[in-house]
């Protein structure tokens, strides 16, 4: 191997921390931590720190949450560390070029997405909402562009027909970190041999919001579906149903796509037995199978339609 590098890792979220433990199990030497500052979550709002701030203090990192990185006193704080290359996972705030300029080697970054097919916030759910047949991770040299560096080592993985963006992001944390090794080995050596990445083939992956997860039964069924999936574990996607005393909130976890004709509004209940409650759509159907009302537990269709069957009975519209 070639000499060990001296790393400044900046992350925040879970997806982050995997990379940083995966530095940290390595033969290089990670000399301090930036990552967002801590937010207030839960009832209570207390600040909680990131999962990477987390981590950091557990093997007594040196961390840092400056607001912004524009700041030239950030910048010098960052310099006087000395390190031979930054590694950026998700971290959530643009690097300027005078950051970028300061390490020895540059800085890399950790992207869930092959390049340049998504680039931007939200490339694990938007590869399964397209119905992308497979997805990876891309560990690309950072340049001022956003995700438009060239890529250094990608390692790829099918979607599968039950993916999630859980079951997603699980599988692309666990192939970040050696690829991500392996560009470090490159870039130590001289060996690196960076891909410029073809922009004609790029797509934007746009943050995603709450209100992009609300189900329109217009849609066709397999749109649908494959949106239940990637808004799987958040934000979730949900339609409407009125339970008689007003309209509540229908969380849907899990549903399967049934082919073939219909003659129902889109949003009606066709069927609903322990197989799942049968939903037309714009085109074909919907079988929901885990579902959630407000304040209740996530139940399959079948435990759903025992307390609440006549919420959920045929004929009742969803999403009105």
């Amino acid at each position: 191997m070639a000499k060990p590098l001296k790393i400044i890792f900046a992350g925040t979220p879970d997806f982050a921390a995997a990379h940083l433990q995966a530095l940290l199990d390595s033969e290089h030497t990670v000399v301090a931590a930036y990552t967002q500052p801590d937010r207030p979550a839960g009832r209570g709002k207390k600040l909680l720190p990131s999962p990477v701030k987390a981590l950091a203090l557990e093997h007594d990192l040196p961390v840092y949450q400056p607001q912004s990185l524009r700041d030239a006193d950030a910048q010098a704080e960052l310099r006087a560390l000395g390190a031979d290359i930054m590694v950026v996972v998700a971290y959530g705030l643009i690097l300027p070029q005078a950051v970028l300029d300061i390490p020895r080697l540059g800085c890399v970054n950790v992207h869930a997405s092959l390049l340049p097919r998504w680039r931007g916030a939200a490339p694990i759910q938007r590869a399964i909402e397209a119905g992308d047949p497979e997805s990876g991770v891309a560990i690309m040299q950072m340049e001022a562009g956003l995700d438009t560096g060239p890529v250094l080592v990608e390692r790829r993985c099918p979607i599968g027909p039950a993916e999630t963006g859980g079951s997603l992001h699980d599988k692309l944390a666990e192939l970040g970190g050696p690829a991500l090794l392996e560009a470090l080995e490159q870039l130590a050596a001289g060996t690196a041999l960076p891909q410029v990445q073809d922009d004609s083939q790029a797509n934007y992956a746009a943050k995603i919001s709450k209100d992009e997860a609300r189900i329109d039964w217009q849609r066709p069924a397999v749109e649908i579906e494959r949106g239940i999936r990637a808004f799987n574990p958040f934000p979730v996607c949900w339609t409407t149903l009125n339970d008689g005393k007003g309209e509540q909130r229908l969380r849907i976890y899990r549903a399967r796509l049934e082919r073939g004709c219909h003659s129902e509004v889109p949003g009606t209940i066709i069927a609903a037995d322990e197989e799942g409650i049968l939903v037309a759509c714009g085109r074909e159907a919907l079988r929901l199978q885990q579902l959630q009302l407000p304040g209740k537990k996530v139940l399959s269709a079948d435990e759903l339609l025992r307390g609440h069957g006549q919420l959920l009975a045929p004929g009742c519209q969803l999403g009105q």
